[in-house]
């Protein structure tokens, strides 16, 4: 039996769980959901079994090259998860105290890395709220930067951007306007680009453009992507011959890392897609049903947080008269897995999600869901 054929048929003649969604199909909470596919099990099924730790593993080093590559970088970096890319790149550019980090108050690193930037570097954070509601720009880096000789203060000695963050893109414009003044002041920029892949699909730059721009970048297999473990940093050879030393001193060298790697090439090339754009791939139409999400919320009377630029739509659930819970509670009676006012579709979502999502959206505004005390269900008029 080959090894396709035992993966479509399982060990025991059982139907493979790796064929086909599944639960992901109709699973809206998150775009972490999507499942691994049959061609990233074959991938992993014929992949080289070799040592990443000493460099010898001849696919985690091929997927390093071709994502480097990609993103206009001299190396790249294997990481076991997005969390780990950001406070590798963090850790391995803040070489000298004092030194503070900068981001947007709603980032990744500040408020769901498990104060990892804290922990790992002592450096002191600087949570910025963007004044245009949506992303940082120069000037609300420079009115909290700091800059100079001061004493009294911790200097900015990196700044950390995300994107998308909340599904929302920064434009490449302002990535660049940020970093050129930042390297001017000798300031480092870093990009938690987990979804940098939803931004570039969006039409707003190339990846390499993007990627690019900054001095590392973490990029992201699994969210979106598909691939069921693995993130990538990229960088110059010196900040990733140092990266690796900071990997392998918190647990992250991996041995026969080829397992992975090879799942994430896979996860690039089919789901990102083989240009540089992001249009050969399946992530576009992700961007379209988000679109048609929105609409079937507004056309409603439903109102949104925050405009839809890729594949997550906020809705405010507040301003359109429904429970925080009501759509999730709603949701389950329709076969929908939803987490409170975010909507987030990925590529595996079906068509007949969206139609049963239409028929949740109903209900809630409606106001055809009654909520009693004791939180059980019922249908009703209000």
């Amino acid at each position: 039996m080959t090894s396709l054929s035992l993966a479509s048929n399982g060990a025991n003649g059982r139907l493979s769980t790796w064929q086909g969604a599944g639960a992901a199909e109709s699973d809206l909470r998150s775009d972490t959901m999507t499942k691994p596919t049959m061609s990233m099990l074959e991938a992993i099924a014929q992949t080289t079994l070799l040592d990443d730790v000493f460099n010898e593993d001849p696919v985690t080093n091929e997927l390093q090259d071709y994502v480097a590559q990609r993103t206009k970088h001299e190396a790249a970096l294997l990481v076991m998860s997005g969390t780990m890319g950001n406070q590798v790149a963090i850790r391995t550019h803040l070489v000298q105290p004092p030194y503070s980090v900068l981001c947007d108050h709603r980032s990744h690193i500040f408020c769901y890395e498990a104060g990892g930037v804290s922990t790992w570097t002592g450096a002191t954070m600087q949570p910025v709220i963007p004044e245009n509601g949506i992303h940082l720009t120069l000037e609300d880096i420079q009115k909290h930067a700091v800059v100079g000789t001061n004493i009294h203060y911790c200097p900015t000695k990196l700044i950390s951007l995300e994107n998308t963050l909340d599904g929302l893109v920064m434009p490449l414009s302002e990535a660049r306007r940020i970093t050129e003044w930042a390297h001017s002041q000798g300031i480092k920029v870093h990009l938690d680009g987990a979804r940098l892949w939803e931004a570039v699909v969006s039409g707003a730059g190339s990846l390499s453009d993007y990627a690019s721009v900054f001095d590392s970048v973490s990029l992201c297999f699994s969210k979106g992507l598909g691939a069921p473990i693995g993130s990538i940093i990229v960088g110059s050879q010196e900040f990733i011959e140092r990266a690796r030393w900071f990997r392998k001193s918190i647990g992250g060298g991996v041995r026969q890392a080829g397992v992975i790697s090879a799942a994430a090439k896979v996860a690039v090339e089919e789901t990102f897609g083989p240009d540089q754009d992001g249009k050969g791939g399946k992530l576009h139409e992700t961007h379209l049903k988000a679109k048609k999400v929105a609409e079937l919320w507004t056309s409603r009377g439903g109102k949104l947080l925050h405009p839809v630029h890729t594949n997550m739509v906020w809705l405010d659930l507040n301003a359109s008269g429904v429970g925080p819970n009501d759509l999730t509670d709603i949701g389950k009676e329709k076969g929908l897995q939803l987490l409170g006012n975010r909507v987030v579709v990925h590529y595996q979502v079906s068509n007949e999600t969206i139609n049963r999502l239409e028929e949740v959206f109903d209900i809630a505004i409606k106001g055809q869901y009654q909520r009693s005390d004791d939180h059980s269900k019922a249908y009703g008029s209000r």
